[in-house]
């Protein structure tokens, strides 16, 4: 089995509790819990639903391989050696670039209107409102730069700043309901319904994935083997509380169709915190920091591995010149990829200011859009990536195993990915299945914006993407006689 070749300055600085982490900091999206909230109350039918129908055999697949094959650059790994280089160039190029566009769109634009909301007046298109989510966008990516052995106490932090503030808030709710009675959840409709489940299932999905992505450090985990899958356990089953209990607490005290995407956590927040009388809005500053806080180490969990998944695909000969996956001799980062993802991350955020003429909500809800659309296209090479390496490769030792061995697998496989199809077609095509079976859509009003623009803007993106990534290989393949001289055998640890 031929790998990418191993890259020197490595040092291995994660253990259990580090992948962990850095698997909450990553996975848990402040930026969709309102989001979902504003499903209402069958929102928390479809958590649980997709928790269990989704989420679960997607951990199982990742668990087993990640523990099996924990080479540095993870996805990028698994697809390259069981499609090739150039389907593991596109794929590995959705995969990272979601995340700059995430940065630079909705994470950004949330942690502004926070701040300006609730610590500091920023405007709308003003200097201080540009300065903020300049400074936003290059602290991320500088989290990203510096030597993982520290970096990793970032997003450590991260992770305990979005679970206190999450706890602080769930807590908060309860007690006000106690005090003025669980009104919200008395008046919210638990019952699916298929519009319900089609406006949800993109940003659940979106919400759900993401626990392979510590493996992208694969080479710099002390026992990969052993803590992969107790990592992504233990991390999934913290997410899943940090989606229902914040998401049951906001529709308790907040009353239906209150809550909006991109501001529905910090007004519930607002609503509940009354009961703490005149320490009140001390509370929501504190608040609105670790909000803040928790989104930029969000941004930059994300930074520290998809950077490292461009700069194996760069260094493999898949991406422009190799010398985008050259990492710092002494940090051990690839600076030159995150720079990259930095310039990528302004240059979106500037153009989605530009997006719906200053309507912020408009603007959170399609660049969110955006980076749901790219991260679930890129599962559509990584799964079946996966049921290939454990059919083609069955020598390789697995310390986990998916129950039920191969048949498992491939059910677990076949289940995540019609679930991936189903919402890589929805956040591409809003409305469309709708449509197909009678059910009312009003686009505008859902998104702020026409039809013809949202579809501008997403699907010309992806078309981007797809050139972008496929002048990079091109461009590397004729800058090198040899496609594989930067390629050895390998066998996995």
């Amino acid at each position: 089995m031929s790998v990418p070749a191993p890259v020197p300055h490595l040092r291995r600085s994660l253990r259990r509790f580090d992948i962990m982490a850095m698997g909450v900091a990553a996975v848990v999206s402040f930026d969709v819990i309102g989001q979902i909230a504003a499903g209402g109350g069958q929102a928390l039918t479809w958590i649980a639903v997709l928790g269990m129908a989704f989420l679960l055999p997607y951990a199982l697949l990742f668990a087993e391989t990640g523990a099996a094959f924990p080479q540095e650059g993870g996805p990028y790994v698994w697809v390259d050696v069981a499609f090739g280089r150039l389907p593991a160039a596109l794929t590995t190029m959705f995969y990272w670039v979601t995340n700059p566009f995430w940065l630079g769109g909705s994470l950004v634009f949330l942690a502004a209107r926070a701040w300006h909301g609730f610590v500091f007046p920023l405007g709308s298109g003003t200097a201080a409102d540009y300065a903020f989510k300049l400074v936003f966008i290059w602290a991320a990516i500088l989290t990203a730069v510096v030597s993982l052995r520290r970096g990793k106490w970032i997003t450590t932090a991260g992770a305990a700043a979005k679970v206190l503030a999450l706890a602080f808030f769930t807590a908060t709710a309860v007690a006000y309901g106690v005090h003025h009675g669980f009104r919200g959840l008395a008046e919210a409709r638990f019952a699916p319904t298929t519009a319900g489940f089609l406006a949800l299932v993109p940003v659940l999905l979106f919400a759900y994935v993401g626990f392979e992505a510590p493996n992208a450090a694969g080479d710099e985990m002390h026992d990969p083997q052993a803590d992969v899958p107790v990592a992504i356990g233990v991390s999934g089953t913290v997410a899943a509380g940090c989606y229902l209990l914040p998401v049951a607490a906001i529709l308790s005290a907040a009353p239906p169709g209150r809550i909006t995407g991109i501001a529905g956590f910090m007004d519930a927040a607002e609503l509940v915190f009354g009961i703490y009388g005149r320490w009140r809005g001390p509370l929501l500053t504190g608040v609105a920091v670790l909000f803040a806080v928790a989104l930029l180490t969000q941004g930059s969990a994300w930074m520290i591995v998809a950077d490292r998944m461009q700069a194996m695909a760069a260094a493999d000969g898949g991406f422009f010149t190799r010398a985008l996956g050259a990492f710092h001799p002494r940090l051990g980062t690839p600076v030159r990829m995150n720079l990259l993802s930095g310039v990528a991350a302004t240059a979106f955020m500037l153009a989605a200011m530009h997006l719906a003429h200053g309507n912020a909500s408009a603007v959170f809800g399609v660049v969110l859009s955006v980076a749901i659309t790219t991260l679930l296209l890129s599962y559509l090479a990584v799964i079946p990536a996966l049921l290939a390496l454990r059919l083609r490769h069955p020598e390789v030792p697995r310390p986990y195993e998916v129950p039920f061995g191969t048949p498992g697998f491939t059910v677990a496989a076949l289940l995540v990915y019609a679930w991936i199809l189903l919402g890589s077609w929805v956040a591409l095509f809003p409305g469309t299945l709708e449509a197909a079976i009678g059910v009312r859509y009003p686009f505008r009003a859902m998104w702020g914006v026409s039809r013809f623009t949202f579809e501008t803007f997403t699907l010309s993106t992806v078309g981007l993407l797809l050139a972008v990534a496929a002048a990079g290989y091109v461009t590397q393949r004729v800058r090198t006689q040899s496609g594989d001289d930067q390629r050895q055998p390998r066998p996995p640890r």
